[in-house]
């Protein structure tokens, strides 16, 4: 496990992410309207409540920019817009294939993507990544999406059809603002009711599936100790007396310790390829918004192994 730097209260941030349930405790922060460089502001304090989907889980984003996809300026103003909302942004860069996008929104447990395209493949790259959640049984997960003046109004009609659940346009960039759509992506994201998904928790779950993995730490995480309890009972598939090694890294911001996990995993993964290795990367909450950048699996070169799982948390 990685931890990050401390909070702003002295805490080490996985302190809270560990403890059951306790990651309701940003519903209770103030949201005041946060100054943007435009002269504009984020959310305000009333919009709070959006930032959150219909069980009260804080809202995960993955956000990227599509493979052979340089221009990364959109994404990134986005992306931080989207924290600012009170959003947990985990932020993947540019040059990102599909598998790469949906690899992250299933083991993030991610309420929606956000991306941009603007190297002409939209209508593939979109769709594709719709039909791989879909047939992960992820249909849950809102895409949003824009490329400028590249992707034209009969290919958005066409993606919309397709599932996607909103590309954005520039007429929608004069008539809604950064803001405005900002505002649509969270509150059509925060429709999402991740606790209520039915993906099959009535059995042992093994390594290899990766989504109920993934929601079984996002129970630990948001659902009270009991519910988690019976949960994990049923789930177990090895008994509890058998033990794993655990081992934690931690240091202060810009250390190296993304560095360091990429090539010992990249190690591991090489010298022992039947081991099942997962990293919990813990990144601190903006004690002002509630939103977080959850940024580790930008330098994660080695996830491409199918042995490896990998959750940020806030």
């Amino acid at each position: 496990m990685k931890s990050s730097k401390c909070t702003p209260e002295g805490k080490s941030s996985h302190v809270r992410a560990a403890a059951f349930g306790r990651r309701r405790w940003a519903q209770t922060l103030p949201r005041p309207r946060i100054p943007m460089a435009s002269g504009a502001s984020a959310p305000a304090a009333d919009d709070a409540s959006s930032a959150f989907d219909a069980a009260g889980i804080p809202l995960r984003v993955v956000t990227a920019a599509s493979l052979f996809d340089g221009h990364d300026a959109a994404i990134n103003v986005m992306r931080r817009l989207i924290q600012a909302a009170g959003c947990e942004v985990i932020h993947l860069g540019h040059d990102r294939s599909a598998l790469d996008v949906v690899k992250a929104a299933i083991e993030e447990d991610a309420h929606a993507i956000a991306l941009t395209s603007y190297q002409g493949g939209h209508m593939e790259y979109f769709t594709y990544i719709r039909e791989l959640l879909n047939a992960a049984g992820r249909e849950d997960v809102r895409i949003f999406g824009g490329g400028g003046g590249t992707i034209t109004p009969p290919e958005i009609r066409d993606l919309h059809a397709a599932g996607i659940t909103r590309i954005y346009s520039p007429d929608d960039g004069r008539e809604m603002g950064l803001l405005g759509m900002i505002d649509d992506l969270v509150q059509q994201a925060s429709e999402c009711n991740l606790l209520a998904e039915d993906i099959g928790l009535n059995g042992p779950v093994t390594p290899e599936q990766r989504e109920k993995v993934a929601r079984l730490i996002s129970i630990a995480e948001n659902a009270d100790p009991v519910s988690f309890a019976q949960t994990l009972k049923v789930a177990r598939s090895r008994p509890m007396e058998d033990r794993v090694p655990v081992i934690g890294f931690t240091g202060t911001g810009g250390a190296g310790k993304s560095s360091l996990l990429d090539e010992l995993m990249r190690r591991i993964t090489t010298q022992n390829p039947q081991l099942n290795v997962a990293m919990l990367c813990t990144d601190p909450t903006r004690k002002r918004t509630g939103g977080a950048l959850l940024g580790d699996r930008i330098r994660m070169n080695t996830l491409v192994s199918d042995r490896l799982f990998m959750r940020s948390l806030a």
